[in-house]
């Protein structure tokens, strides 16, 4: 497949995955605080917190989880960046099928068509 980013979809896609990706990055930094982690900023809070033991882990964990869903968000956007300047953009890591343009306009950085997206949940649910 040759390179699609001089397309004028392609420049569209470019510019929203850069708007997603500063966006992303600029709510990292506003919920940790600077360069403090979330984790980090969460232990501190909490242990001058007249909460529970039980309410801190949970809070902990919560914020634990908030940042690998953040750092999953942001390897798809830069893996999505990668396939859009290698040509690749668009079609489905799995099976090599095109993804629904609908799909990619709702969500540019999908690495996968829905059949094989529900598969791909399933097997790792």
């Amino acid at each position: 497949m040759t390179s699609t980013t001089h397309t004028p979809d392609a420049a569209i896609i470019l510019d929203r995955l850069h708007t997603l990706r500063a966006d992303l990055l600029a709510q990292i930094a506003q919920q940790r605080g600077g360069t403090v982690s979330r984790a980090e900023m969460a232990t501190d809070h909490f242990a001058h917190s007249e909460e529970t033991r039980a309410d801190t882990n949970t809070a902990r964990d919560l914020e634990f989880a908030l940042n690998e869903r953040d750092t999953e968000e942001l390897g798809a956007i830069d893996a999505a960046l990668v396939r859009l300047h290698s040509g690749h953009y668009g079609q489905c890591v799995d099976c090599a099928e095109p993804i629904a343009p609908a799909r990619l306009k709702t969500t540019p950085e999908v690495s996968r068509c829905m059949p094989c997206q529900e598969k791909f949940e399933h097997q790792h649910a």
